[in-house]
């Protein structure tokens, strides 16, 4: 699950390069800087503009913390590590581009990570009034007439859990599949809900939750409705997320562990306020149990 973990959450995991040895040269963080690591055109995760979830908590750590707010940008693809994490800063000798990594699944690799601090789950998007106001969980969808279920256009992210659900209810031959990465640098996971399900292209999206949730509630349409994924034992479809620094930094992983724990009252508030719908760890570890 560990590399399907990759793919559910924007193939972070997968695409962040491979990691080296650097000897430290500094103390990461001794000139009151906190170095963020993130993607330009990422909502509702980051952007340039500092507009997600994730910029919003990077200020809110930055503030708790003491220290100015800069970021070293590049896409979530193919080489995002070796760029940022791993890149030696331009202008700063002994400093490197970043120093954190905001938002990475539990089991990356690439470096050090911090406790979780959150949990989310896939989710699907539909519209009201198009014949799924009586859907409120995922297995309501099967109930529809048959007639109904089977002219339904879904639209999901290859490689990601909803894949599976729709494999295993017999629905795929009705899915159009998006690619998780893509070479254009202006493409965001978010177009399948706030442009393919908008403009009528796909009757119902599914997309990692962050996604699905910020986007049914910002893309101008009124009607669209999110409808969670709840833990289950057959598919996992809620992963943890943390926060990751370079290896071998044990001081500046244990600052930033502290620093966002004392502050997950806030941080809960800011995930909220996007939409993102969370699993408690309640939930996930009963799961887990029955497995």
């Amino acid at each position: 699950m560990k590399l399907r973990l990759s793919a559910a959450v924007l193939g972070l995991a997968a695409t962040f390069g491979l990691p080296s040895a650097h000897a430290q040269e500094s103390v990461t963080g001794d000139d009151k800087v906190l170095r963020v690591c993130a993607d330009p055109n990422n909502m509702p995760l980051s952007n340039e503009k500092g507009e997600g979830y994730e910029n919003k908590i990077a200020e809110l750590l930055a503030k708790d913390l003491g220290y100015k707010l800069e970021y070293a940008f590049f896409p979530h693809r193919m080489g995002f590590v070796r760029m940022t994490l791993k890149a030696k800063h331009p202008e700063i000798p002994g400093k490197f581009r970043c120093d954190l990594i905001v938002g990475v699944p539990v089991g990356f690799d690439l470096g050090a990570t911090i406790k979780p601090y959150y949990r989310s789950t896939y989710a699907m998007v539909f519209r009201q009034g198009r014949g799924f106001d009586s859907v409120k969980t995922p297995d309501d969808l099967l109930k529809l007439p048959p007639e109904k279920l089977s002219k339904i256009r879904f639209g999901v992210f290859q490689q990601t859990p909803p894949v599976d659900w729709l494999l295993r209810n017999k629905l795929f031959d009705q899915a159009i599949s998006y690619q998780r990465q893509s070479g254009d640098p202006g493409a965001y996971p978010g177009e399948i809900v706030e442009k393919d399900l908008v403009g009528d292209k796909l009757d119902i999206a599914m997309a990692w939750g962050p996604i699905a949730g910020y986007f049914s509630k910002n893309s101008g349409a009124r009607d669209l409705v999110t409808v969670a994924f709840p833990p289950e034992n057959e598919i996992k479809f809620d992963y943890a997320i943390t926060m990751a620094v370079r290896f071998g930094e044990k001081d500046w992983k244990n600052k930033i562990d502290e620093t966002v724990q004392r502050n997950l009252p806030a941080i809960e508030g800011i995930l909220k306020s996007y939409g993102v719908p969370l699993v408690s760890e309640a939930q996930a570890s009963h799961t887990a149990a029955d497995r």
